[in-house]
């Protein structure tokens, strides 16, 4: 399974609108259920502002960023678990991502209907979430009752209360569970233990308003970290602009990031990655890693050799090194650190790998 992030929602939420601005790729987002049939998937890339100084201090000839990858799924209605609108194939697709983006609608518009006639994130978000612990207490009830399974012994007392704690609503990812449990859960895939991102698709007159604002509106009670505030209808008009025109459009509002760029790094880091840097002459380039990786691992992501001969690796933090003007000046200052094997790899190193023959 790819490290992908799947946007979801009740149909004519936003969702294929702020997919479109996410990745300026084109997909039907007509005014009607069911427009989005298959997934579309777009990679984007991770804003890192780190990067272009590097670039600059550098004199890089290309500046190479981490990507993400986004699918935007068919919308989702009340009964999917039961195949009501296109609901066993949303879920199907929904379940080959690392985790889920739930686009929530905010914005009051009369000429685009809501599938249910009204607007209440609150309610979209339980109907979402209702059909997600449906279609898991119907994985595990066909486990629990298959006779082919000889080592379910186990697994099933956890299958049995992971099943009781979802009859009773609650999430897998939020259920009391041991970190050797949820190993034991992650060969199943479950849709309620995916970590999840809230997107609040907000009309322009709210985009100044916090999360915190946005969930006392909707009745909420969400960690306001993992909230975003979007005006889809904003962020499509964006996607068409140059970039230096939507730079002074966000000044003239007092805005430092847009709603899609903030989902984006916020995304990033839901999936538990973070960026080992590398910059010279030729190129400044993030590499995506997952957090928790040790250096030999990290220099294979850029070339499986370097793992297999990793020696030792040169380090430094971005910052650090941008203070230096150069990679130079500081070796010279003696703040480049010569790591090893069991270094564990921290978010904004910048690296220079030596591997032996």
């Amino acid at each position: 399974m790819s490290l992908s992030i799947g946007i979801v929602g009740l149909p004519n939420v936003g969702k294929s609108t702020i997919f479109n601005s996410l990745t300026r790729q084109k997909v039907d987002s007509a005014n009607y259920p069911f427009c989005t049939i298959n997934p579309n998937v777009g990679c984007v890339k991770v804003p890192d502002s780190r990067l272009d100084q590097l670039t600059v201090m550098s004199k890089s000839e290309k500046t190479i960023y981490s990507t993400m990858e986004f699918i935007d799924i068919a919308g989702l209605v009340r009964g999917a678990h039961k195949g009501e609108g296109l609901g066993n194939q949303f879920l199907t697709n929904i379940r080959e991502t690392s985790a889920i983006c739930h686009i929530l609608r905010h914005f009051v518009n009369p000429n685009i209907v809501h599938v249910e006639n009204r607007i209440n994130a609150k309610d979209d978000l339980d109907i979402i979430n209702i059909e997600l612990i449906m279609a898991d207490l119907q994985q595990i009830n066909k486990k629990l009752e298959s006779r082919k399974d000889t080592d379910l012994s186990e697994l099933k007392p956890l299958l049995q209360k992971v099943k009781i704690n979802l009859e009773n609503n609650a999430l897998i990812k939020d259920q009391d569970l041991t970190e050797d449990e949820l190993t034991l859960l992650k060969q199943f895939n479950f849709l309620t233990s995916k970590p999840c991102l809230y997107v609040f698709n907000v009309a322009e007159i709210d985009i100044n308003k916090t999360p915190e604002q946005i969930l006392k509106e909707a009745n909420l009670n969400l960690d306001p970290k993992k909230v975003i505030i979007v005006c889809g209808k904003m962020e499509e008009e964006l996607s068409q602009l140059p970039e230096n025109e939507v730079k002074e459009y966000l000044q003239n509002l007092n805005i430092s990031q847009t709603g899609l760029e903030k989902m984006i790094i916020a995304g990033y880091k839901l999936l538990n990655l973070i960026s080992m840097l590398t910059t010279g002459p030729k190129e400044t380039r993030a590499w995506e890693l997952i957090n928790g990786l040790k250096a030999p691992q990290a220099a294979g992501k850029i070339h499986t050799d370097f793992e297999k001969g990793f020696a030792r690796v040169e380090v430094i933090n971005w910052k650090t090194l941008l203070d230096c003007g150069s990679w130079t000046n500081a070796k010279e200052k003696g703040l480049i650190r010569i790591e090893g094997k069991e270094y564990l790899m921290k978010d904004g190193d910048t690296v220079v790998f030596h591997f032996s023959d």
